[in-house]
């Protein structure tokens, strides 16, 4: 499981600076034939956070598939907390490269143990037919308040944000949770947030594809609680991300405005799951994610 905390207090919270960052947490030192090591940010946290061990580990598959094959589809697993103090392991397993595809299988290890598996599977570039979902008709991000005018009002949250490193720019079209639960649940209507990173990634599309999945973390459980007018920092929420999963349609950057359009079709058993469509800021459908996410609420 992955679960996400609050952080000490950094230099700077976003912008060109964070965005390097994010860069370098995805650039893992090779150790030997297809075994990697990450790192985690120095900031104290008590987990892990999902999105950087999923890129991560998209990037270890990716640095042993020749690079006219770009990255299609992801399936993964959480299996335990990982743990910020120490290195990330990454084994490659190269299952397979035919003439079209290439599938690859990496674990996450620490202390011994897996934290994290990923399937992920890489194709030539191919033609064929083409068609897609409609992208929503919502405001611009131009048009949008800003993640630090959209906290200005909620002392509760507003310390975390500020100090937490924040590589994505995030322009909330509908209530964040701790807005919404002022209103009450929300129901079957969509959780809708325009993203990109804060500052200049390199070309490199691997990079813009890793940056997509950790961002593509970020929100998407919050989908979840907005339904029931729930929010962190304000109800006794405990969360962890258990799976993700992603299909990469067509070419983006992850530096340009995309829009990630959630909902959560069902949450039962301590559990909930929430699905989103990412479209980049001209309308093209450029992924699809899902998620199921541990959600538990404590009852009096």
């Amino acid at each position: 499981m992955a679960e996400t905390r609050a952080e000490a207090p950094a230099e700077s919270s976003s912008g060109q600076s964070v965005v390097d960052g994010l860069v370098q947490l995805l650039d893992l030192e090779p150790i030997e034939v297809n075994i990697f090591r990450g790192r985690s940010p120095k900031e104290s946290q008590q987990r892990v956070f999902g999105g950087q061990v999923a890129g991560q580990a998209l990037v270890a598959a990716g640095r042993t598939v020749d690079a006219d094959r770009a990255v299609h589809s992801l399936h993964s697993y959480f299996i335990r907390p990982g743990d910020p103090a120490v290195p990330i392991v990454y084994t490659v397993d190269p299952l397979r490269d035919g003439r079209s595809f290439s599938m690859r299988r990496v674990v996450a290890i620490q202390h011994g143990e897996p934290i994290f598996v990923l399937s992920a599977s890489f194709q030539l570039a191919q033609g064929g037919i083409d068609h897609q979902s409609q992208m929503p008709d919502v405001a611009p991000p131009d048009e949008l308040p800003t993640l630090e005018e959209r906290y200005a009002d909620f002392d509760a949250v507003a310390g975390w944000y500020r100090n937490v490193p924040r590589p994505f720019d995030l322009r909330y079209v509908d209530d964040p949770a701790w807005a919404q639960r002022r209103h009450g649940p929300r129901g079957d209507a969509p959780h809708r947030v325009w993203m990109r990173a804060d500052g200049r990634l390199p070309d490199d599309p691997l990079i813009h594809v890793c940056a997509l999945t950790f961002a593509s973390d970020l929100t998407l459980l919050e989908t979840v609680l907005v339904h029931h007018g729930l929010s962190h920092g304000f109800d006794p929420v405990i969360s962890a991300s258990l799976d993700h999963a992603m299909w990469f349609h067509r070419p983006f950057r992850a530096d340009e405005w995309f829009l990630y359009d959630m909902s959560s079709p069902s949450a039962s058993g301590g559990r909930g799951l929430a699905m989103g469509h990412i479209f980049a800021l001209d309308g093209r459908h450029i992924a699809s994610v899902v998620q199921e996410g541990m959600l538990r609420v404590p009852t009096a």
